[in-house]
């Protein structure tokens, strides 16, 4: 894309709902329940909406997830459904509203003391050779 041009096309709507598990992108099919009374770890399919006390994971660790010691497992059997990307015209108005802020790549510029990028007030710099 050359510098200046406009961006026309709305990117995908994507699922607003990740794995819970830490440093994992993929989509969330499954909900994660501990009901502490009677120790036991529910996993199921993936709850109408996000709750405050489940976790949302995805295929991978949906199906590897253990318990402590002491505790059951109840796994939902069969294929976990994928998630319908979310139509909210909200999020699809953030998302195409986060793509026309991103700043044009500029090929032209000489390459001596330039910015590497900038977002707000805040901007990075390359590091002077010595």
């Amino acid at each position: 894309m050359t510098a200046g041009a406009r961006r026309d096309t709305v990117p995908p709507v994507r699922s607003t709902r990740r794995c819970s598990r830490n440093g994992c992108p993929n989509p969330a099919v499954a909900t994660l329940t501990y009901v502490y009374a009677d120790s036991t770890a529910v996993v199921g399919p993936l709850a109408a909406f996000a709750e405050p006390h489940s976790y949302d994971l995805c295929e991978r660790h949906a199906r590897s997830l253990t318990a402590p010691r002491g505790w059951d497992v109840v796994r939902h059997e069969g294929e976990y459904a994928k998630p319908p990307p979310t139509t909210d015209d909200l999020v699809a108005l953030a998302e195409a509203v986060r793509e026309a802020a991103r700043p044009p790549l500029h090929r032209d510029e000489p390459s001596g003391d330039r910015e590497l990028g900038r977002r707000g007030h805040l901007r990075v710099i390359p590091p002077t050779s010595s």
